[in-house]
C-alpha cells in the first residue's frame, strides 16, 4: 500500500471513528410513568442524535429502573429518574451527579363538586386518597397539610393508590378528596370535581421561594461526566429543544403517545395538554435549593437518611448548554 493512501486512510479513521465513540451515551428512562411523554419525544424525534451524540435508548417497566442501572454503571444517563432516590444514592456515595430537573410533582386536591368540604382545612378527619407512603408526592402532600394548614398526618385517614384507583375511588365516594395529577383530572372531563389546593402552589408558599418541587432529575455517572461534560451539555440543550417542541407541538406529541403507549386518542390528547405543567428543563440555584428541601422532607424508609452533599449537583453541564448555539 502506498504510503499517500495509508495517510488517507487514518485521517478518515480519525474523523470517523473517534467523535463518534467520544459522544457515544447510553440513557435510561420509565416508561411506564408520566415520565414516557418527554422520554418519548426524546427518542422518535433524535433532538440528541441532532446534538451529535449516539444514543443507546435502555427502557425500564418500573420506577426505579434507571437508578438501580446507574447504580450499577450499566447506563451512562438515567434521564427523568425519581428526584428523592436519585440524591439519596448520591448521598451514599454512588459515584452519580444530578444536572438536570426534568419534570414537576404536580398535582390538585380535589373533592366532588357536591362536597360540603370547601377547603384544604376541612380535610381533618376525612380520608384522602393519595399516592402510597415513600413516594414524593404523598411525603408532599403530608408536609404541606401539616405545615400550610395544621393538619397533622394523623387526623385524617390516607387511601393509598395510583392514579387510576385513585380516580375511581374519588367517583364511587370511597374517599372524600384525592390528590391527583391534572392529566388524570383532564381524562375525568365527565366527573365534576371542584379544586382545593395545588401542591406545586402549596409547596411555593411552604418554601418561601420560586422553584415548584421537582418530581424527577437527569443523573449522570461520575466518570462518564469527567470524560463527557461537552456531550452531557449537549443531551441538555437536546433536552431543552425536546421541551419547546412538546410545548408547541402538542397533537403530534399526542399522536405519538397513541403508538408508544397504546393510549386511545383522547386520553393521549389529555396527557399533551399537560406537557407545560409537568416538564422543565432546568437548574438553577433555586432548582437546586427546591431538591435539597425535598429530600429534607421526605421520609426514609431504610433508617438515618445521609444529608445531601453539595457536591451531587453539578451545574456546569447546563449553564455550559446555555452557551450552545
Amino acid at each position: 500500500m502506498k504510503p499517500i493512501y495509508l495517510v488517507l486512510i487514518l485521517i478518515l479513521t480519525f474523523f470517523t471513528a473517534s467523535p463518534a465513540s467520544a459522544q457515544q451515551m447510553k440513557v435510561g428512562y420509565w416508561t411506564s410513568g408520566f415520565s414516557l411523554g418527554f422520554g418519548t419525544v426524546m427518542e422518535q424525534m433524535k433532538f440528541a442524535e441532532q446534538e451529535g451524540i449516539k444514543v443507546e435508548w435502555v427502557k425500564f417497566g418500573e420506577v426505579n429502573g434507571p437508578t438501580r442501572a446507574i447504580v450499577s454503571n450499566a447506563i451512562d444517563v438515567a434521564f427523568a429518574a425519581p428526584s428523592t432516590n436519585s440524591i439519596g444514592i448520591a448521598a451514599d456515595g454512588v459515584p452519580v451527579k444530578l444536572v438536570l430537573a426534568t419534570q414537576i410533582a404536580e398535582a390538585q386536591v380535589v373533592v366532588l363538586d357536591g362536597s360540603p368540604i370547601k377547603a384544604p382545612a376541612d380535610l381533618r378527619g376525612k380520608k384522602i386518597g393519595m399516592s402510597p407512603p415513600g413516594s414524593a408526592t404523598h411525603a408532599l402532600t403530608t408536609a404541606i397539610l401539616e405545615r400550610n394548614f395544621g393538619i397533622k398526618e394523623n387526623e385524617y385517614a390516607v387511601a393509598p393508590g395510583n392514579e387510576a384507583q385513585l380516580a375511581q375511588f374519588l367517583t364511587q365516594k370511597d374517599i372524600d378528596a384525592g390528590v391527583l395529577r391534572s392529566v388524570t383530572l383532564a381524562q375525568m372531563s365527565d366527573v365534576k370535581l371542584r379544586r382545593l389546593a395545588s401542591v406545586v402552589e402549596e409547596w411555593k408558599k411552604l418554601t418561601k421561594g420560586s422553584a415548584p418541587p421537582i418530581l424527577a432529575v437527569t443523573i449522570v455517572y461520575s466518570s462518564y461526566l469527567d470524560k463527557n461534560r461537552e456531550a452531557v451539555a449537549k443531551f441538555i440543550v437536546a433536552t431543552r429543544k425536546a421541551l419547546q417542541f412538546g410545548s408547541k407541538n402538542k397533537p403530534k406529541v399526542a399522536e405519538m403517545l397513541e403508538k408508544a403507549a397504546n393510549m386511545t386518542a383522547q386520553d393521549a390528547r389529555a396527557y399533551a395538554e399537560q406537557w407545560d405543567n409537568a416538564y422543565i428543563a432546568s437548574f438553577e440555584d433555586a432548582d437546586i435549593a427546591s431538591l435539597k428541601r425535598m429530600y429534607e422532607i421526605v421520609p426514609t424508609t431504610g433508617g438515618v437518611k445521609n444529608t445531601a452533599r453539595d457536591e451531587s449537583f453539578d451545574q456546569g453541564p447546563y449553564k455550559r448548554s446555555k452557551q450552545i448555539k
